[in-house]
């Protein structure tokens, strides 16, 4: 071998990163630095790809969001190992949390001093006549707005129209109301249920084949 050819050092495998993280040692040690600049590159391309949505913002404060967001994906991470399937490699699986918590901590930042909209009914406006498909459309939307007035639990209401009218990303909203993701991801999915229910019951929406049907 050439002398001055540096030795080329594979890359950890999967089951050597859940090796050293579980190692409470030096290797341990090393294990979470290589995770937190691992984290790190992905906060930090993140933030700067979503950079648009922070206009005031400079340099320094993008920085400050993505050491913010490595740290909290750093904890998930360690949290999670348990769930890590090998279905992917462990550094494409770690990176995605870098990716989640950044996207998270930039739109937080967005909305702090933002209010968030919480309103109770859905507002139909109705434009200039026009053709067929122009009232077609005003005729759902008016089905729509019943709907949500008549077969929604004021809780499913305000995150519904929060959420799809109002634009406030979930993880906004799950502050706001202290809940969380997945707590109003379930409430979303029941409300549209019972919405597009209610649609096919009026005509406005075809019914869902029975899949139990053969």
């Amino acid at each position: 071998m050439n002398p001055t050819t540096p030795e080329v050092v594979p890359p950890p495998s999967d089951d050597s990163w859940l090796t050293d993280l579980a190692d409470h040692g030096p290797d341990g040690q090393e294990a979470l630095r290589r995770l937190h600049e691992l984290l790190l590159r992905a906060t930090r391309h993140q933030v700067w790809r979503l950079r648009d949505l922070l206009p005031g913002a400079g340099a320094g404060d993008l920085e400050d969001l993505a050491q913010q967001a490595a740290g909290d994906a750093m904890v998930a991470v360690l949290r999670q190992l348990g769930t890590f399937e090998g279905r992917s490699r462990f550094t494409t699986w770690a990176y995605k949390f870098g990716v989640l918590h950044a996207g998270v901590a930039v739109r937080r930042q967005a909305w702090r001093h933002r209010e968030v909209s919480l309103p109770d009914t859905l507002v139909v406006v109705d434009g200039a006549p026009g053709p067929e498909e122009h009232s077609e459309a005003a005729q759902l939307a008016r089905a729509l707005q019943a709907a949500i007035a008549s077969e929604l639990t004021p809780h499913q209401r305000r995150v519904v129209l929060a959420l799809l009218v109002e634009q406030v990303p979930i993880d906004v909203l799950a502050d706001r109301l202290g809940s969380t993701r997945n707590a109003l991801y379930k409430t979303l999915h029941d409300a549209r249920r019972r919405l597009r229910s209610a649609l096919s019951e009026s005509g406005h929406l075809e019914p869902r084949p029975n899949r139990s049907t053969p």
